[in-house]
């Protein structure tokens, strides 16, 4: 595990710290560690041609809530 996800899988404050400030791999920890709460929220039904349902990861909303956690990343006031 990472330097930055240490402490019973939370992100460290030195890693907010980091990712407020713009520092791309602290960033990466941060997209990193809510990937799969990011899946989970992206899940859809989809319907293939003969009407049978598909869960899959909406990837188009995935990227919609990683581009919003990027943002909120950086107007973060980890101070």
């Amino acid at each position: 595990m990472s330097d930055m996800t240490r402490n019973n899988h939370l992100l460290s404050y030195p890693a907010i710290v980091l990712a407020s400030s713009g520092d791309v791999d602290a960033i990466n920890a941060v997209l990193k560690h809510y990937e799969g709460y990011i899946a989970a929220l992206s899940m859809r039904t989809f319907y293939d041609e003969s009407g049978n349902p598909h869960l899959c990861v909406d990837e188009v909303l995935r990227r919609r809530l990683e581009t919003k956690l990027i943002t909120k990343i950086l107007t973060f006031d980890a101070a």
